[in-house]
């Protein structure tokens, strides 16, 4: 299903379940998402990958399968010969920015610290745009803009599976109020 497909008749993308606000509140796991959006990986490539555990890495990836977010791809032969079971991004889409205020304190940071954790591991060359900026909004402002810069990272995110032969980009659009 595409995002446009789940998108409900007033625009918003439907809320998460409460497993899948769990799911979506670790770090690791928007990682693991990211990297099986882009290749179907395998339990010990993404350990290998992200530096940890394969019994750790399993875990994550089970919670991942249990919620959609991630499905089994086709069993493939490997380099030595053995069968590996690789791994895929369901591209599934879902309300991050409401549903992980339900998660906790640290819900809402997962994705910042996920993408911290990317931009670091690309290294300082990789980026490609940066822009930080303080808005005074009033609350309808600040809807204004969120909807308006979603409509545009919609028409990239809905397409990108015609570019696939690109590079790949990361990005955040994150918005929150100042505490001053």
């Amino acid at each position: 299903m595409t995002d446009a497909e789940q998108t409900s008749a007033n625009g918003k993308k439907p809320a998460a379940s409460a497993l899948e606000i769990k799911a979506l509140a670790h770090p690791l796991r928007l990682r693991i998402l990211r990297l099986c959006g882009l290749h179907e990986l395998t339990n010990k490539q993404l350990a290998d990958r992200l530096g940890q555990d394969p019994g750790t890495m399993l875990y994550h990836v089970r919670q991942l399968l249990s919620t959609g977010f991630l499905e089994p791809a086709e069993v493939r032969t490997g380099e030595s010969g053995a069968l590996e079971k690789p791994y895929r991004s369901t591209g599934r889409s879902w309300n991050l920015d409401a549903a992980l205020r339900e998660a906790g304190p640290d819900g809402p940071l997962a994705p910042v610290e996920a993408f911290r954790e990317e931009l670091t591991e690309a290294g300082p060359d990789a980026l490609a745009s940066l822009s930080r900026f303080v808005l005074h909004l009033s609350k309808a402002d600040a809807e204004d803009l969120t909807t308006r810069v979603y409509a545009v990272l919609s028409e990239y995110t809905d397409s990108d599976r015609q570019r696939s032969d690109q590079p790949a980009y990361g990005g955040i659009f994150v918005l929150h109020r100042s505490p001053d």
